[in-house]
């Protein structure tokens, strides 16, 4: 039996929709997830969930941005399983960063993620994104690429305020020699922000 949003979607407007917007959705949960297939099924569930809603999304300027909120929020509960399960097994110590006592936040232009990256400098960045363990790409792309506060972040991933700002600072450091490997220096990327 088909249900109304079904028997009223244009298949070919909401193929058009969907090429429109899928770069935006499967970026934002690679970014987050760092792992392209987690990204894909992500991206799928999330135009799913704008079929069932094309008819409030359809022409709707705000369209890009719902896609890529749902899609943040499909990776960060996809991570949150993930990181139960290492809590089970004991993967996951409770260490330093929930202690609060971390060294405070390097200065911004410490930060390795500027706004103005060439087209080879923004895959670098992608690529050290990838790199970073979970706990510390995902409060860092929060920040810088979804503009969320330290209070936000913590609320979204269900951990302490000292944790997110200790992993922001440990994942600003951490991207520094990683960039390095993969060919761009500080300098150059002082120079681009």
């Amino acid at each position: 039996m088909r249900t109304q949003t079904e028997a009223t979607v244009d298949p070919t407007e909401f193929t058009a929709f969907m090429r429109a917007h899928q770069d935006r959705v499967f970026s934002a949960a690679v970014r987050l997830t760092a792992n392209d297939a987690h990204a894909e099924d992500i991206a799928q569930e999330t135009f799913v969930k704008a079929y069932e809603r094309f008819h409030e999304l359809r022409g709707n300027a705000a369209a890009g941005g719902w896609l890529k909120t749902v899609a943040t929020n499909l990776a960060i509960n996809h991570w949150n399983r993930y990181r139960r399960r290492w809590r089970f097994f004991g993967d996951w110590g409770a260490g330093s960063e929930e202690s609060g006592q971390g060294p405070p936040d390097p200065p911004a232009d410490e930060t390795p993620l500027g706004e103005a990256f060439t087209d080879e400098r923004r895959a670098s960045v992608e690529e050290a994104l990838r790199r970073l363990p979970a706990h510390q790409r995902l409060p860092l792309v929060l920040f810088h690429y979804d503009d969320l506060s330290y209070d936000e972040i913590a609320a979204r991933l269900g951990c302490s305020l000292a944790k997110v700002k200790t992993d922001i600072r440990r994942a600003r450091l951490a991207m520094l020699p990683l960039l390095r490997q993969l060919g761009v220096d500080r300098e150059s990327l002082e120079d681009a922000g």
